[in-house]
């Protein structure tokens, strides 16, 4: 059971967003504390009833947070959290299904564009003061979708089809876009047989789960993600080391980001 609001405590854990600040804002009279880095957040995570978190989350916080009734996960994905234990000790966790949608369809087409036009090796070039043609093409694409249900799809791409029929549209593609959740069914998705079909210029693009990508599987030519499974630094180095990576991005583990500056006020 929750205490009355006038007691009850709510901890903001992340990095960079200014969760606490809007939440004060709105006047609630909810008592509310932030905390941004992992150190912190294991001294005070047992001053919460409610958790908002994402990457600061480590699975040792739970002996420490006797008080914790309720986790909100700031983004869609759920797997990072233990969910028997939670269900044991009387934690409930929510989901942010969606609240990403657009962003992360932006950061998918910003990929592709990236990896189209060549634009790391660009970056590179300009260091090297080395110059090339432009190149032109990029948004005229004959898109190609997979659901489970093909006709819930009905007119979002130019052709949808079924989960299974993935391998055998692989070597169609230019880019490999992984946007589904992580599932039972979805987990090591892309394997080496799937790569194995890809055109050897193909691109993958994945703004899904790490675990949707096998962690045995060799890169494509050329790929870009926003997760991978491997953690920090060391996914970062993987891809970069791959033959022809074009772009990594996304948000390395706190520990291997330096502590934000302060700010003068």
């Amino acid at each position: 059971m929750f205490p009355a609001s006038d007691q009850l405590s709510i901890c903001f854990a992340h990095i960079a967003y200014r969760l606490h600040e809007r939440f004060s804002a709105l006047g609630t009279g909810i008592g509310s504390f932030a905390v941004r880095d992992p150190a912190t957040l294991e001294k005070r995570v047992g001053e919460a009833d409610v958790l908002v978190v994402s990457g600061l989350w480590q699975n040792t916080l739970l002996d420490r947070a006797g008080r914790l009734r309720f986790i909100q996960s700031i983004g869609a994905g759920t797997d990072q959290f233990p969910r028997d234990e939670l269900k044991r000790r009387g934690v409930r966790l929510a989901s942010a299904r969606g609240v990403n949608a657009r962003a992360v369809a932006e950061h998918a087409m910003a990929l592709i564009l990236a990896l189209s036009r060549r634009l790391p090796e660009a970056r590179d070039n300009q260091g090297k003061q080395v110059w090339r043609g432009m190149i032109g093409e990029a948004f005229d694409m004959h898109v190609i979708g997979l659901r489970r249900v093909p006709l819930s799809g009905r007119g979002a791409a130019d052709a949808v089809h079924r989960m299974d029929e993935l391998n055998a549209l692989l070597p169609e593609a230019d880019f490999v876009a992984l946007t589904c959740p992580l599932t039972k069914e979805t987990e090591s998705l892309i394997d080496a047989q799937a790569f194995g079909q890809m055109r050897p210029s193909a691109h993958l693009v994945n703004v899904a789960r790490g675990r949707i990508l096998r962690r045995s599987s060799p890169a494509a030519s050329g790929a870009a993600a926003a997760q991978f499974p491997l953690r920090g630094r060391s996914a970062v180095s993987r891809l970069n080391a791959a033959p022809r990576i074009g772009c990594a991005s996304g948000f390395p583990r706190a520990r291997d980001r330096p502590a934000p500056k302060r700010r003068d006020p």
